[in-house]
């Protein structure tokens, strides 16, 4: 059986999502982080970076979102929740499912990093590094993240979903940003579409289904 190695708190919390909306039988081997919020060495075992998500099925080891993805719609989703081929849609999902990881997370990840430094310092560094901290989220971070997020504001303007009209897998993985965006970026501010956005994946029963197996989910908090 297809088995999703499931770190709490984390990005497997999508392919947990995934499968309920394509309705694929599914066991979940959990992990618990450890007080720093790694991933525990048990990980290792099953991939050689020891991260999450990743998901073993038929002899097969995947991970990264992205294509793990591919992976599960190819294998499972007779053409559910993935436009067409060779029309634009298409080429909107493959661009959004590259982008959330690739692209999305880098300013994410960087105002995460700059939030927890001061916090984590020495106390007779720490008012230097706060220093430096806020500097480098006011001249570089927090500047790259509105870019992005006034991005996703236009996109949706466009069309109800990322790839297009229809809601995709493309969408369960770019939910990840913006939960992170809302979290701790600012993601409320001026941004309507998006946050409807939020308010729309939320109300999914399959995403509702996946939080109640995955455990409690918060993103960057």
């Amino acid at each position: 059986m297809l088995t999703v190695h499931h770190l709490n708190n984390s990005r497997s919390q999508r392919v947990l999502w995934l499968l309920e909306e394509l309705g694929v039988p599914y066991e979940i081997v959990r992990y618990q982080r450890q007080p720093d919020m790694r991933a525990p060495k048990e990980l290792r075992a099953i991939h050689p970076l020891g991260k999450s998500p990743v998901i073993t099925d038929n002899g097969n080891t995947i991970a990264e979102s992205g294509a793990i993805i591919e992976y599960l719609i190819a294998t499972y989703g007779n053409g559910r929740l993935i436009p067409p081929p060779n029309t634009p849609e298409r080429l909107r999902f493959t661009y959004w499912l590259h982008y959330a990881e690739g692209s999305a997370m880098s300013p994410l990840l960087l105002k995460l990093l700059f939030t927890l430094m001061p916090k984590r310092a020495p106390a007779l560094l720490r008012p230097l590094v706060r220093k430096v901290s806020n500097q480098a989220l006011t001249a570089l971070v927090n500047p790259q993240l509105k870019q992005h997020m006034d991005y996703w504001e236009g996109e949706l303007g466009k069309t109800e979903w990322f790839a297009g009209n229809e809601f995709t897998a493309a969408d369960i993985q770019m939910s990840f940003p913006l939960e992170a965006a809302q979290a701790r970026g600012g993601l409320e501010q001026g941004h309507p579409k998006a946050m409807a956005f939020l308010e729309r994946i939320h109300a999914r029963p399959a995403y509702a289904r996946a939080l109640e197996k995955g455990g409690p989910y918060q993103v960057g908090r």
